[in-house]
């Protein structure tokens, strides 16, 4: 969803790239944000992967090394069930936390090491299964608050690109 707000905020559509198993769209993000004109602008592949999450990994690749991006100018922004719906988190590197696609990035990547904007959703209600919870819409009772986030975790992954981690940590880390 952040990353089909980012396209929208570039004034582009993401495309289907069948080969890579991937929707793209490249865009410019500048101090005013995606799709700013002028000096100073960051030339950006939006992507997401047209597969499981568990199998992620293998598109975000063929997609880095078309384009060829290292591995430290990725940003991967993903669900995070540690975090309270709310709460973002910018990070570079780290482990997996049993998160099955952050897995099948390390396997396809070989490395750990790339930017993340965490996105908090919480933990399960009573004693439903994780798996079940993620993978489930988000109830209509949070719409409101839920694009609020999503702005705001659009609004981060601009500022990494544009300001940096410390800054972006700074601003966002709640």
């Amino acid at each position: 969803m952040v990353i089909a707000l980012l396209a929208e905020r570039g004034r582009t559509a993401l495309s289907a790239q069948r080969l890579m198993r991937a929707d793209t769209a490249e865009v410019k993000v500048g101090p005013t944000g995606t799709g700013a004109v002028g000096q100073h602008l960051h030339h950006v592949v939006l992507m997401r992967p047209r597969t499981y999450m568990n199998e992620s990994g293998g598109p975000v690749a063929k997609v880095m090394q078309h384009f060829k991006v290292d591995p430290g100018n990725l940003i991967v922004v993903h669900d995070e069930l540690d975090l309270d719906m709310g709460q973002l988190r910018c990070k570079f590197g780290g482990g997996d936390n049993g998160h099955n696609g952050l897995k099948s990035l390390r396997k396809s990547l070989g490395t750990g090491d790339y930017h993340r904007v965490r996105f908090g959703i919480g933990r399960p209600p009573g004693r439903q299964d994780p798996a079940d919870f993620v993978l489930a819409d988000f109830p209509k009772a949070v719409a409101g608050d839920l694009a609020v986030e999503l702005e705001r975790a659009a609004d981060a992954v601009e500022a990494l690109i544009t300001v940096g981690l410390e800054q972006a940590q700074q601003r966002f880390n709640s």
